[in-house]
């Protein structure tokens, strides 16, 4: 059977790898209960990555950011707006929270957005170019700013 987690050493270099568009078309940034998938590649094209992008139906406010790698594993999410969410040692991290890939959990366990590396939470279109840094994606997807980014 096959191992269907990944180790902390590999999500560490997936999570590490230049990213970069897999296709030159343009996506808009989600609306309102909306959601789009960007094809990422390592430099080399051997790995494979996805970035979602989604946003709440009723509160704007409400965004979630998230690097995949080999299609499923959810190397880095950014949750924007919502609830608050319970890592499983019981310790309530409050929004806004980023999840990190981590062995055995996946992307169970939260923790508060580090400051140096967000710099306005309050401002989407700054957040996405914050976020896609953190995961290292150097030549981004063209991802069209709509009204409410």
């Amino acid at each position: 059977m096959a191992d269907i987690n990944l180790t902390q050493a590999e999500a560490d270099a997936l999570m590490a790898m230049e990213k970069h568009r897999a296709s030159e078309e343009h996506a808009d940034f989600p609306m309102g209960g909306q959601s789009v998938v960007l094809p990422l590649q390592s430099a080399d094209r051997r790995e494979q990555f996805l970035l979602d992008l989604s946003r709440g139906r009723i509160d704007l406010i409400k965004v979630k950011m998230q690097n995949r790698g080999r299609q499923v594993f959810v190397l880095v999410r950014l949750d924007l707006g919502g609830a608050p969410h319970r890592n499983p040692d019981g310790e309530e991290i409050p929004v806004p929270h980023l999840h990190v890939y981590r062995e055995g959990y996946g992307d169970k366990w939260a923790m508060p957005v580090p400051a140096n590396r967000f710099h306005s939470l309050t401002d989407v279109w700054t957040t996405l170019d914050d976020f896609m840094r953190f995961c290292n994606i150097t030549l981004p997807p063209h991802i069209e700013r709509g009204l409410f980014t």
